[in-house]
């Protein structure tokens, strides 16, 4: 049995689905909402499959429910209902953690496959957003991929944040509680691992990789 909720702000959508989702042998509509405030109210872990998810709602709008119910059950498989296929806050709402979108026009038999589709860990959506998504990550990993290749420490990531900042040594010592003595330590280390030559040199790079 999939169990699912709806949060959909239109009496008419919100009564439709839920009487699809009851009179279909699998499926079971475990709460109808008109709000995000009265479904996460009501969520609790492993309560639910599925979630059907207006974006447009009153108050706290889908993308930010979606981020507050995967808070509660990072578990859920939510689906965002929108009237705009190829938008932008689908793509926001995907990338705040929900596992594909359908349009409110969609035929009820193509809307219980999605469902089923999600709850068997699909991700139904358009070939553009999906190609957004994929970019991001992308762009995610190649910084991750950077700040590896070289190897900062955390602690050096730090003092260039505040070489960033125009901080002289004595200052960045202070703040770190450390020594200057240790401060020209790490500067050394970082112009030797960012194959650099100076304060501006190491702080231009460092903002053009994106280690800081």
């Amino acid at each position: 049995m999939i169990k699912v909720a709806i949060v959909e702000d239109n009496n008419n959508i919100r009564e439709g689905l839920a009487a699809l989702i009851n009179g279909t042998e699998g499926y079971q509509c475990s709460g109808a909402y008109e709000d995000c405030e009265s479904f996460l109210r009501d969520l609790t872990p492993a309560a639910l499959n599925v979630v059907l998810m207006d974006i447009g709602l009153p108050g706290i709008n889908g993308i930010e429910g979606v981020k507050r119910a995967m808070k509660i059950d990072d578990n859920l498989s939510i689906l965002m209902l929108t009237i705009y296929e190829e938008s932008n806050v689908v793509f926001e709402a995907l990338c705040a953690g929900a596992c594909g979108y359908l349009v409110k026009k969609t035929p009820p038999s193509r809307l219980l496959e999605a469902i089923k589709e999600v709850y068997e860990g699909g991700s139904p959506m358009s070939s553009r957003i999906a190609r957004q998504v994929i970019t991001v990550f992308q762009q995610q990993n190649q910084a991750e991929v950077v700040e590896d290749e070289y190897k900062l420490t955390p602690r050096e990531i730090e003092v260039l944040n505040r070489l960033a900042e125009g901080n002289n040594y004595n200052e960045i010592a202070d703040v770190l509680f450390i020594s200057v003595d240790t401060v020209r330590h790490h500067i050394r280390n970082i112009y030797t691992k960012l194959h650099v030559h100076s304060q501006s040199e190491a702080v231009a790079k460092a903002i053009r990789k994106g280690l800081i």
